[in-house]
């Protein structure tokens, strides 16, 4: 199995790939762990601090769908190197002008969305390489890059407590320079790849009804695991009192419980069927937010549940990106714009509705109540979907993997 998988693609793109797409989600969630600091030079109130961490969110959501359409147009390649580029250079914006005001930093989390929108590139520029049997591997090799995240939560308030906040922004283009050479030098465009069509043509996978069944079940899953990987930070701040760099420890471990699960979770899926495991883990997301919601007295137990919740929904993740690309092999580029774009709103939504919970009701019970409650409705229309996707596309005589 390891043998065929290593040898059915295109390691060093797969590599590039990862770690692009590592590099960017760490600079795209990096206000979460930054939050509690800026909150406190830019005196925001709890909702502003929402809103300062879903804005990169969003803004990263819509710019996925143009991102996909990017790469079927120029080739993921370039779209990727492009991306980079425009990430790198409002760092340095940002880092030499500074931020004094809280719209301009709401218009930095708008630029800091290019960089989650590298979700609609590293996807299909690994996945087109790989036949449908490793389709769950390979995407989730190369989608555990947003075990960057891991790197924001970790580096982040440490570095801001020694530097200050507007100097990590210069520290972050460091790293994200190297990657660049390196994604340079080893990616390269499958032969694979479709000619690019008409831009009204992309919109047309939009009338298929599984296109939004696909969109909803991503925006729960991503949506939960980079809406809490933007919020933990602030939440065990607000919720346990701990000081910003402690609350960063703690959201890298939720965060790297994720990340690690999402590769699992594509395995698990290529041997069990993507529809089998993602039905638990929306089962078991649900129950850990609702245990959660009720804010338990110690930290550590906080932690725990947490790390629980993003260990389900990190391989729930895997498991959507093994469905997706049987469904829509010829459609993968602007399927992963439109999904990935869902999974980003859904995180906006977790991560700004965490912030009005907790500024108009005191608590963040109501916030993680309601995004529960959508993990049983995504539960309820898989289980409503499961049959017809089996006995059509997902059929032994037509599938190459299981479903």
């Amino acid at each position: 199995m390891k043998s065929s998988f290593l040898k059915s693609g295109h390691w060093p793109t797969l590599l590039a790939a990862f770690l692009y797409f590592d590099l960017s989600f760490m600079v795209w969630v990096v206000l979460g762990p930054l939050g509690v600091q800026i909150a406190r030079d830019l005196g925001l109130t709890a909702a502003q601090k929402g809103l300062m961490v879903a804005t990169p969110v969003l803004s990263g959501a819509l710019l996925r769908l143009i991102m996909g359409v990017m790469v079927d147009h120029v080739g993921p390649k370039l779209a990727g190197a492009i991306g980079q580029v425009v990430v790198i250079v409002a760092l340095l914006t940002a880092w030499l002008a500074g931020i004094h005001s809280y719209s301009q930093l709401l218009l930095f989390g708008v630029a800091l969305g290019v960089a989650g929108a590298s979700f609609a590139v590293a996807l299909p520029l690994a996945s087109r390489w790989y036949p449908p049997e490793h389709q769950g591997a390979a995407l989730g090799i190369a989608g555990a890059g947003n075990s960057g995240t891991v790197l924001a939560a970790l580096f982040a308030p440490g570095l801001a407590l020694a530097f200050g906040w507007i100097n990590v922004f210069g520290l972050a283009v460091i790293p994200l320079g190297i990657v660049l050479v390196a994604y340079l030098i080893l990616a390269k465009d499958s032969p694979d790849c479709p000619l690019a069509k008409p831009l009204s043509d992309y919109f047309k996978v939009l009338r298929d009804k599984d296109a939004w069944w696909f969109m909803f079940f991503y925006s729960v899953t991503f949506g939960g695991f980079v809406g809490l990987a933007s919020s933990l930070t602030i939440y065990f701040n607000d919720q346990y009192g701990l000081p910003p760099v402690m609350a960063g420890y703690f959201t890298a471990a939720c965060v790297f419980a994720g990340s690690l699960l999402r590769p699992i979770g594509g395995a698990v899926a290529d041997r069990v069927g993507g529809i089998k495991s993602l039905s638990l883990m929306y089962m078991l997301a649900a129950a850990f937010l609702c245990i959660v919601s009720f804010g338990l007295p110690q930290a550590w137990m906080g932690l725990a549940l947490f790390v629980l919740t993003m260990l389900v929904l990190g391989m729930g993740n895997g498991a959507v990106f093994q469905l997706v690309p049987q469904r829509f092999r010829k459609e993968i580029g602007v399927m992963t714009g439109l999904v990935g774009m869902a999974g980003g709103l859904g995180g906006f939504y977790l991560a700004s509705s965490l912030g009005y919970s907790k500024q108009f009701t005191g608590s963040y019970q109501s916030g993680l109540l309601v995004f529960a409650g959508l993990a049983v409705v995504a539960l309820v229309g898989l289980t409503f979907v499961k049959g017809r996707w089996r006995t059509t596309w997902g059929a032994v005589n037509v599938a190459m993997a299981k479903v």
